[in-house]
């Protein structure tokens, strides 16, 4: 069964059933120029665009076959694999440019907002074209100066539980800011309606035995990788499984390569493309239930 969306002042509403979907147009809810969406189409469109959606009949069933470009559908709804595309010379001066904003303290929230926008337009989802970040930099202002504040603070005081403390903290505002930014990743210009339940708890879990792996040498590739695993699985808002296939050995003769070259300093621009590459063709779309089946 089609899961449907619709754009109402500027905001993503659903998922919907196909039956409640067909009750919202009968209300004129949804209306010949509002915009819509369902799994399968290449972007949003007007829902009177849509064959048998306005005037009469039940919404189009999306299915494997689809519509094709006539219809302004993809072929498949059958979901696959990321994929990351970026120049060189492009990531090298934006990298440069968050570097020097981090640097200078004050403009890092504006700038980590600037180049997570542009990032995230490079990743390319299967059925969800023009990827894009809709995040706003003030949001994470104060999370950000608080910390600074608590950590000059802390740094003042100098107890060993303190600054204990400003490490939970720090890993409770990096649970904050993925939540932020899952829920603010959009396609065409409207919010997804994604969010990230993992609580923060096994968030913390996982840092801290992330952490202790780092003594065995080796074992921080596979808490990586079950980690990776942990956090697609709490990913909601999609009808498509977020899947990450990659395994440990795999990330660990990754590491090992990558940082072998970045002790180059010139590769690391390349290295980075590598591994982000990997890391998206690792990370699938496949419909529910498909893995249990």
């Amino acid at each position: 069964m089609a899961s449907w969306f619709y754009a109402s002042e500027g905001k993503q509403q659903g998922p919907f059933a196909e039956g409640q979907f067909r009750d919202l147009v009968a209300q004129g809810v949804v209306r010949s120029d509002t915009l819509v969406w369902t799994e399968g189409m290449a972007g949003w469109q007007k829902a009177a665009e849509i064959p048998g959606l306005i005037g009469g009949g039940a919404p189009p069933i999306m299915g494997g076959s689809g519509y094709g470009g006539a219809g302004g559908y993809a072929a498949t709804t059958s979901g696959g694999p990321l994929g990351v595309d970026f120049g060189i010379l492009e990531f090298t001066w934006r990298s440069i440019v968050l570097l020097i904003g981090m640097i200078l303290v004050i403009p890092a929230p504006w700038v980590f907002v600037w180049y997570t926008r542009w990032i995230v337009s490079c990743v390319k989802v299967p059925g969800r074209p023009n990827l894009s970040f809709i995040g706003n930099a003030m949001t994470i202002v104060p999370w950000y100066f608080g910390l600074i504040v608590l950590a000059i603070a802390l740094g003042y005081v100098g107890s060993e539980i303190l600054s204990n403390l400003l490490f939970i903290v720090q890993i409770v505002l990096y649970w904050l800011l993925i939540k932020w930014m899952v829920a603010n990743l959009a396609s065409n210009g409207q919010p997804l309606g994604l969010s990230f339940t993992g609580s923060i708890w096994a968030y913390i879990g996982w840092n801290l035995l992330f952490a202790i792996s780092i003594i065995t040498i080796i074992g921080w590739a596979w808490v990586a990788a079950a980690q990776m695993r942990w956090f697609c699985r709490n990913i909601e808002g999609t009808r498509r499984e977020i899947v990450f296939k990659g395994s440990g050995l795999d990330i660990l003769w990754r590491g090992i390569v990558a940082g072998i070259l970045m002790c180059f300093i010139i590769p690391i621009p390349w290295v980075y493309r590598w591994i982000m590459n990997w890391f998206a063709s690792q990370t699938e779309l496949a419909p529910r239930g498909s893995l249990r089946a």
